[in-house]
């Protein structure tokens, strides 16, 4: 066969190939992260909501998205939403009507709650200059936040935690996702929010469960970095059980900058690198949570997990031998608990750290408290050691049960 002749095309290609073969370029996206702690934030004179989101020149349109435990536990709130938007007409639209979307995390394990999120977006003709808001409990802001990062490849999104555990962890964060293939999280987006509004007066119809719930992530990200809120949080453990809000909403609002300032000045607020510290405890939270079928909330199963990782460090060698009873002492005058039965299972509790390890991508880091204030990154968890921690966490609990009970003669 004959060779193609040489054209003058082929020339002008190979001319053009001449040049560079690889091209990289670095670039950054600069960001804000806006919080604000306010009281009362739908009260008409409070202009917080309106300054956030308004605009006298284009008036931006708004759809409103409310967790449904929040407007049955605040009945007016839809109504306050709608008087709040006519009273500052002059700012913003709000586009009627105010969606109610499934409580809990079984919003989180049903993809149509996101289609139905995702088609009341559509119908309000939200476009990437108007906003969603979204007014409630940690499931409700991941599926709605999913659905304002996915729509028109993302659109403005101002969070309303309605949680202890929102308030200060997961509702200033930049995470946003569903559950899939029983899997936590396993869909979901990096998407940081246009603002987030904490309002202290919508956590005090919670119940008492889910008040408790978010002040393990508050006992967590004290333990890896602020000793002196940890002290805190020891030192006022009965007041903010008993929904002292002079004692707790310090400990919310210094959680919450904790977790803002690691976002924005860490320098990995989109998790690409193998570290994660605020996921102290979460290896283990996350697999108890699905082997309870969810029944177990987010905060207890963070609690727990922190209290076998604490145990494990200690036998590692890592943590001093105080450390596990000065966490149990703390958790438990919380009101969260530090054992579970699913952890007997310790074949299915430990598939949970390769899902972890699967998670991040590339090599396992597990972070670990050492002492108050200060952690440690590990790349390997030894099985048999992780397994006699739970054997001595099943121990310390059945010591603590036999206590509890009652004497007969």
């Amino acid at each position: 066969m004959r060779p193609l002749p040489v054209t003058s095309a082929h020339r002008s290609v190979a001319s053009c190939l001449d040049g560079e073969r690889a091209v990289e370029r670095a670039f950054t996206v600069g960001f804000r992260h806006r919080v604000r702690f306010v009281e009362g934030a739908f009260e008409t004179a409070n202009r917080e909501l309106a300054a956030l989101m308004g605009d006298a020149q284009r008036k931006p349109r708004v759809v409103a998205f409310v967790d449904q435990n929040v407007a049955d536990a605040w009945p007016r709130l839809t109504r306050q939403l709608v008087e709040y938007g006519q009273a500052h007409c002059e700012r913003f639209t709000l586009v009627e009507p105010v969606h109610l979307v499934a409580a809990g995390e079984a919003c989180k394990n049903d993809t149509r709650c996101l289609e139905e999120v995702c088609r009341a977006i559509h119908d309000a003709r939200i476009d990437r200059q108007s906003y969603v808001l979204a007014v409630g409990g940690g499931a409700v802001l991941d599926v709605v936040g999913f659905a304002a990062a996915i729509v028109h490849r993302g659109v403005r999104l101002v969070r309303m935690p309605t949680t202890t555990l929102a308030q200060a962890d997961s509702g200033v964060g930049v995470k946003n996702g569903i559950n899939a293939f029983g899997k936590k999280n396993y869909l979901g987006t990096f998407a940081p929010p246009w603002a987030v509004i904490n309002d202290a007066q919508l956590l005090t119809t919670l119940p008492d469960g889910e008040w408790r719930d978010g002040f393990a992530e508050a006992v967590k990200v004290a333990l890896i970095k602020d000793a002196a809120l940890f002290g805190q949080i020891e030192a006022d453990a009965a007041r903010i059980k008993a929904r002292d809000l002079a004692a707790a909403l310090p400990v919310i609002r210094r959680s919450a900058l904790l977790h803002v300032d690691h976002i924005t000045q860490g320098g990995d607020p989109f998790e690409l690198t193998a570290a994660r510290p605020l996921d102290f405890g979460h290896w283990a939270a996350h697999r108890l949570e699905e082997m309870t079928s969810f029944t177990l909330r987010h905060g207890e199963a963070v609690a727990i997990g922190m209290m076998l990782d604490c145990t494990y460090a200690t036998r590692m060698g890592l943590a001093s031998a105080t450390l596990p009873g000065r966490v149990a002492a703390v958790l438990g005058e919380l009101g969260l608990p530090t054992w579970h039965d699913a952890l007997r299972d310790s074949d299915r509790l430990l598939e949970g750290i390769e899902a972890f390890r699967e998670h991040l991508g590339g090599q396992l880091t597990v972070t670990l408290a050492c002492e108050m204030g200060r952690s440690v990154d590990v790349h390997a968890i030894d099985d048999g050691a992780m397994v006699r921690a739970v054997e001595e966490l099943a121990q310390t609990q059945q010591r603590l049960s036999r206590k509890r009970l009652p004497d007969h003669d």
